[in-house]
């Protein structure tokens, strides 16, 4: 299996799912720069998070939040903040309501994904402004 035309196919199928959600967006009366800031978000997550060890397919992506929220994004993503990890998982989290009322997910696993999500967003902020508040002093 030839990992290129893996990711190649992989970004083929989440274009759809991309024009999919923006077009759920729109039918929500979000304001064009909010859908364009989902979209991106999303993007992130199931085109480069989601092929970056191996490719993941986007239905299997919602039980790998907690690795990108806790760990690559504040390590990938030199822009990540308390405030962009939060704004990130609400992308998430919409992308993934509209693949479930789509019927691309269960919605039993769409509610773990906001169950997880609740739970764990103190630590995720935590870790990030940790991370990034980080002082070779503290360690030498």
């Amino acid at each position: 299996m030839n990992y290129e035309v893996e990711v190649e196919k992989n970004e083929k199928i989440n274009e759809k799912y991309l024009d999919e959600f923006e077009n759920w967006l729109k039918d929500k009366g979000l304001a064009k720069k909010t859908i364009r800031n989902h979209i991106e978000n999303a993007s992130l997550y199931i085109n480069d998070f989601l092929v970056y060890y191996e490719v993941i397919p986007m239905e299997e992506g919602i039980y790998h939040i907690d690795s990108f929220l806790s760990d690559w994004f504040v390590r990938k993503c030199m822009w990540s903040t308390g405030y962009s990890v939060k704004r990130t998982a609400a992308s998430i989290k919409k992308f993934y309501e509209c693949m479930s009322d789509l019927g691309y997910i269960k919605q039993e696993e769409y509610k773990e994904l906001c169950n997880e999500l609740k739970e764990n967003m103190d630590y995720y902020v935590d870790n990030v402004e940790e991370y990034n508040n980080f002082d070779e002093d503290d360690y030498w």
